[in-house]
């Protein structure tokens, strides 16, 4: 099934946009592990829509009711359900969508899997709204690993145009990820994430939108996670990230850059620190042959624009097989690269911890 994933970690994600709920099933999670509601509360605060003006302006509380799977806020061992009530739906909106589908989105594609049955409210569970049971999940696997000593932060890498700087693909403090984490807009440099700022409200002032990318970083890594071909540790992380609506690309390390490199630029030499083997760089983002090499895990994910906009487009009746213009209504980001952020953690989250379960 689509909307469930994992081998060991096994998330099955439910529900629509605009339906009474949307919610997550966590089957496999370690018995004995402490859950702190209110850090889990923190973290949803940080994908939750309506906080500031580059984002949505439909309000929700992303309030976690945990159903089952803990006793004393600790796992026992049987499945965690969790739920989410959606408040704030505005259905109407969407009434025109099985008549005329808005372009780069799933409207159309689904009409015709679907035989016109799909929930088009608010794009149903095609929605970015099904990221916020992904952080639940995640922001439980992401306790468990923080036990663990691995830590997992991410940051706006760009927003368009604009660049953040990069992570050091060496490593970073915990100091740095807790203060990029703390930030209303979790950029690297402040100046750079002002000039994003004024980006996406330039282009919702014009009625756009406007992409950008997400660098994410994982430090604490054992050696020797993941498999060789299909069972390969970067395959597992990309498969997640692709389950993050409006993500288009994914790249390790130096990634497509590395296409231009030569083999002695790129290849990552040997040294010993500490009585520890490590690499003299990291070019390779802590992965080769798909099994973890011991460095941080760095990758760069791409999100593209937000398609709902408000200038108008050409799209087609279906009843009528006719051209058409479309004006698209409703609440929606200019950007959505900020509140993907911490669903970037989360889903890396739950990859990794599968990922160890199934070492």
């Amino acid at each position: 099934m689509s909307s469930t994933w994992g081998n060991k970690i096994k998330i099955s994600v439910f529900g629509q946009s605009h339906a009474e709920a949307i919610g997550v099933c966590v089957d496999g999670l370690p018995a004995g592990e402490r859950v702190d509601r209110e850090e889990l509360g923190r973290f949803m605060q940080r994908r939750a829509p309506g906080r500031n003006a580059v984002s949505t302006p439909r309000r929700e509380a992303d309030e976690v009711k945990i159903l089952c799977g803990l006793v004393n806020d600790i796992t026992c061992g049987a499945p965690l359900a969790a739920i989410i009530e959606n408040t704030n739906t505005r259905s109407k909106d969407y009434e025109f969508l099985k008549e005329t589908p808005r372009p780069a989105h799933a409207d159309y594609p689904a009409q015709v899997k679907f035989g016109g049955f799909q929930d088009v409210r608010g794009g149903g569970h095609f929605s970015g709204r099904l990221t916020a049971p992904l952080c639940i999940a995640g922001g439980i696997c992401l306790q468990i690993l923080a036990r663990k000593g691995i830590q997992i932060g991410a940051h706006i890498r760009s927003v368009g145009d604009v660049q953040d700087q990069a992570f050091d693909p060496m490593g970073v403090t915990r100091e740095t990820l807790d203060r990029v984490k703390g930030e209303e807009f979790p950029t690297l440099s402040a100046e750079k994430g002002e000039e994003m700022r004024k980006r996406i409200l330039a282009a919702s002032a014009e009625g756009d939108s406007v992409g950008g990318t997400v660098e994410c970083i994982v430090t604490g890594v054992p050696v020797g996670l993941g498999g060789a071909l299909f069972g390969g540790l970067d395959g597992k992380i990309a498969s997640a990230i692709f389950g993050i609506p409006a993500v288009k690309g994914i790249e390790f390390g130096a990634g497509f850059a590395a296409a231009r490199l030569t083999g002695a630029e790129n290849n990552d030499p040997y040294t010993v620190k500490d009585g520890k083997i490590q690499t003299l760089s990291n070019n390779a983002g802590g992965i080769l042959g798909g099994i973890s090499t011991g460095m941080p895990i760095v990758f760069t994910a791409a999100f593209k624009p937000t398609p709902s906009i408000a200038k108008p487009q050409q799209s087609v009746r279906l009843s009528t097989m006719e051209e058409t213009e479309l004006r698209v209504v409703g609440r929606h980001d200019p950007c959505i690269v900020p509140r993907a952020v911490p669903v970037v953690e989360a889903v890396t989250a739950i990859a990794l911890l599968d990922a160890i379960l199934d070492n």
